[in-house]
């Protein structure tokens, strides 16, 4: 577990984040992608069609922290959550964290660089990000970019590219914070702006997960995700097993290191 939600269900049963996730209703999840655990989770389908299962219905969930196993049963709820939270901090400066790169997201965050005061410095916390839609990742991008490259990928051994949207803002210091929990979509924007030398990165390597997959239906009814390519940053860092390293280490304290590196971009603006 990345992150474990203030008040949810894993919060109540004193699931904690480290803990690892291993089965869920008998069923391993090794191996299996984010997006296929996330509708284990969910239920989806399990009362036919592809809706998730209701709220109150039970889901068991295997779980291993350290040397100790248990299972525990939690009931699914609907959470609301956020995806883009904006903060002000002390100074000039303003914190935008992202959670997932759900649609409309994107867009939030290019709000919050439009709104923050002329000169403020930006924050971009995309610690714990298990990534999300790809395009809102772009479209994040956009809002610190005057267009240009974002990735490159194959499919199928056809090479392609992302690009973000002219019009960005390039002036205003940034600085992005990653952890191991940061991932895909996540580690994309990442690698974007370290590489454009727009942002400095702080923070621990990150998760390492820049594969590129499209679903595809298969004679059952059922979906499969399949790995059909490998996400690479503008300098030409495939990212999938590797990670981005920061510019910056810090494993503790990590924002406070972030607000010292930032207050020393806007001194050399």
């Amino acid at each position: 577990m990345i992150r474990v939600q203030r008040g949810g269900p894993a919060d109540r049963a004193g699931i904690r984040p480290g803990d690892r996730l291993r089965t869920i209703d008998g069923r391993t999840v090794d191996g299996q992608t984010a997006a296929r655990v996330a509708a284990l989770l969910r239920g989806d389908g399990t009362g036919g069609g592809s809706t998730p299962a209701a709220a109150g219905t039970p889901v068991v969930l295997g779980l291993q922290r350290g040397e100790r196993t248990w299972t525990r049963t939690l009931r699914r709820a609907e959470l609301a959550a956020e995806a883009v939270a904006v903060h002000r901090l002390d100074g000039d400066a303003v914190l935008v964290r992202v959670t997932a790169f759900t649609r409309g997201s994107g867009e939030r965050v290019r709000r919050a660089v439009a709104a923050a005061p002329a000169g403020a410095g930006v924050v971009l916390d995309l610690r714990g990000n298990g990534g999300g839609l790809v395009s809102e990742a772009v479209a994040a991008a956009s809002a610190f970019l005057d267009g240009g490259l974002v990735a490159t990928y194959d499919v199928h051994g056809e090479e392609r590219a992302l690009y973000a949207d002219p019009g960005g803002d390039t002036t205003r210091p940034l600085v992005v914070v990653v952890d191991g929990g940061t991932m895909s979509a996540a580690e994309l924007l990442t690698g974007a702006l370290k590489d454009r030398g727009r942002a400095v990165t702080v923070g621990s390597r990150t998760f390492g997960k820049g594969a590129v997959q499209m679903p595809s239906r298969l004679a059952d009814g059922s979906v499969a995700e399949l790995t059909v390519g490998h996400y690479r940053t503008p300098a030409g860092l495939r990212v999938d097993g590797r990670g981005i390293t920061p510019d910056v280490p810090a494993a503790t304290r990590v924002q406070e290191r972030a607000r010292t590196v930032l207050s020393g971009l806007g001194r050399g603006a």
